[in-house]
């Protein structure tokens, strides 16, 4: 299999799709969505709700700590994790570009 060309696309195509490989696993989905819910966590409480192993939060949150999709702060032997508001303002815009783009009125039911 080949290399991907980044170089082919648009710096704002490459960083949507890093974003979307970055959601694309459930795990990653369901911690956003307890970080969305609880508006922070520490990584202890992760593992109880999701039921995943220490280690394998860790490899989730560092995934999502790369892109700056969450954020933390070291409390003691805790680090305490939450959603980056700008970066995920940042997503958001991303992505209703992307899905602003499908126009329903010129869209025809049989086009295939």
């Amino acid at each position: 299999m080949g290399i991907t060309k980044t170089d082919l696309f648009s710096a704002e195509q490459n960083e949507l799709a890093n974003v979307a490989k970055a959601l694309a696993h459930p795990a990653r989905i369901a911690i956003i969505q307890h970080l969305l819910k609880a508006n922070a966590c520490v990584n202890g409480d992760l593992v109880k709700e999701l039921g995943l192993a220490q280690a394998t939060i860790s490899q989730h949150l560092r995934e999502l700590k790369t892109l700056d999709i969450i954020q933390g702060t070291i409390e003691g032997v805790s680090v305490s994790y939450c959603i980056n508001p700008s970066q995920w303002a940042k997503i958001q815009s991303l992505f209703n570009k992307l899905f602003d783009q499908f126009d329903a009125e010129k869209f025809k039911k049989d086009c295939c």
